[in-house]
């Protein structure tokens, strides 16, 4: 039995098929829902999001440049989603909230680095939660934001500092 490539199961999908497509969606299902609720903070709100973006990404998908890179594409579609989301709620999520959405009671440290990350500029949390909770390679997300990879390098950089920063003022550098 010979397993398709995902380059493979891309180009299939890019001609219309739907199995190949449902493949591909199934391999990165749940990475799209980790972002979605890295973002969202929500369990539905994450599962519509993978589920809006999926419908999207077959609506769009012939327009796909490079197959290689359907990780990347899928990956800012939901992105751009949750940002939409976002922007539409504008309203403050209070800890009470987060820790009940997430529940993470017991977890301070996840509180701890939340509360950090939103002390940076949106594209520095964005940057962030790409490298260090999506496990994307400085290429990928210099793919993905249409940048080079030194300027992916140097933001990271600074937002690493700022959030040490952050953590000696509050006498907390084991975090980072």
């Amino acid at each position: 039995m010979y397993i398709l490539t995902e380059t493979e199961l891309v180009k299939r999908a890019k001609k219309g098929d739907d199995e190949a497509f449902l493949s591909l969606i199934h391999l990165h299902k749940e990475a799209l829902f980790r972002t979605a609720i890295s973002y969202l903070k929500d369990e539905n709100k994450a599962l519509e999001a993978v589920q809006e973006t999926t419908y999207r990404a077959y609506k769009s998908i012939r327009s796909l440049k490079k197959p290689e890179y359907f990780r990347t594409w899928l990956t800012r579609i939901i992105m751009n989603y949750c940002n939409d989301v976002l922007k539409k709620e504008k309203r403050e999520i209070t800890q009470d909230e987060l820790q009940s959405m997430t529940g993470m009671e017991q977890d301070h440290t996840y509180l701890e680095v939340e509360e950090a990350l939103n002390t940076l500029p949106i594209d520095l949390q964005e940057l962030v939660r790409l490298k260090y909770f999506q496990d994307l390679k400085i290429r990928e997300i210099a793919d993905l934001w249409e940048a080079p990879e030194g300027t992916i390098k140097t933001k990271l950089h600074r937002a690493l500092i700022a959030l040490r920063r952050h953590f000696e003022e509050k006498g907390e550098t084991k975090h980072v």
